[in-house]
């Protein structure tokens, strides 16, 4: 399984959460197939993204689309990174 994490700064959680929302579907189509959303202890605005997705490749391209930019402004997401991951283990206790 790929992963992607995301850690960006938000304007305002509820509105980012609203647009976030809102793209479930076109995220769904793009390859997106379970996601958590997280925030730090102390900084309500300050958002983990984590989701599994289908391929490295269709994250990519969807999170480095022009649509997504344009999302993005709209959610009022600052400086975002993301950090692409490949699963070599997974396991519960």
């Amino acid at each position: 399984m790929q992963y992607v994490l995301i850690i960006h700064e938000v304007a305002d959680y509820p509105a980012w959460k609203q647009v976030f929302d809102k793209a479930a579907k076109i995220r769904k189509e793009a390859g997106e197939r379970s996601y958590q959303v997280l925030k730090y202890e102390h900084e309500p605005n300050k958002i983990v993204h984590f989701s599994a997705w289908t391929s490295l490749e269709d994250a990519k391209r969807f999170f480095e689309s022009p649509q997504l930019v344009k999302i993005r402004a709209e959610a009022g997401v600052q400086s975002p990174d993301f950090i692409y991951l490949d699963q070599l283990e997974a396991g519960t206790l």
